[in-house]
């Protein structure tokens, strides 16, 4: 799973997808190892995390190293948060507990808000009514005490929401 992609992000699809197949194994793949990619992957419930710009082989093992029901990571991710903290080797400390109080739905209007979505668009998208992407904006204000749709996007950036290398659009 990428990350960045279009509609819906990697993170949100991962969520969903193992909501509704819980026994799905999912691979990141990113161009970014920042903490706070790494973690909201695994906070979403991904088992691994590739660079894009891993060898054959490494994905190659990655695969089955998840396929077996194991977590796998990029050595230079497995080393970093080795460094930060030995007591959990690979495994990414919880990075953001506001994200975690958005549903589905709020993560999806999110997404389409950093992306310069307006949301008349965002309704069209998503297929819901206008006031419904209304309600979910107030509700994403609302938790994340932001108030204003450059917050918005940039708490979507720094929370691996969207990828800060994905185009942005402001209305």
């Amino acid at each position: 799973m990428d990350i960045a992609m279009p509609l819906l992000n990697g993170l949100e699809a991962t969520r969903q997808i193992l909501k509704d197949f819980p026994a799905t194994r999912i691979l990141m793949l990113s161009a970014h190892s920042d903490d706070a990619y790494v973690t909201t992957a695994t906070e979403a419930g991904a088992m691994g995390f590739l660079l894009k710009q891993t060898s054959a082989h490494e994905v190659c093992r990655a695969i089955r190293e998840i396929a077996a029901g194991k977590t796998f990571f990029s050595s230079a991710i497995t080393r970093h948060f080795n460094r930060l903290n030995p007591l959990l080797p690979g495994r990414p400390a919880r990075f953001n507990a506001k994200a975690a109080q958005l549903t589905s739905r709020e993560m999806e209007v999110l997404q389409l808000i950093a992306e310069g979505k307006a949301n008349k668009e965002t309704a069209a998208e998503l297929g819901i009514g206008l006031k419904t992407v209304e309600k979910h904006r107030e509700h994403l204000m609302s938790k994340l005490d932001i108030h204003d749709t450059a917050g918005l996007t940039r708490y979507a950036v720094s929370a691996g929401i969207i990828e800060s290398s994905v185009q942005l659009t402001i209305v």
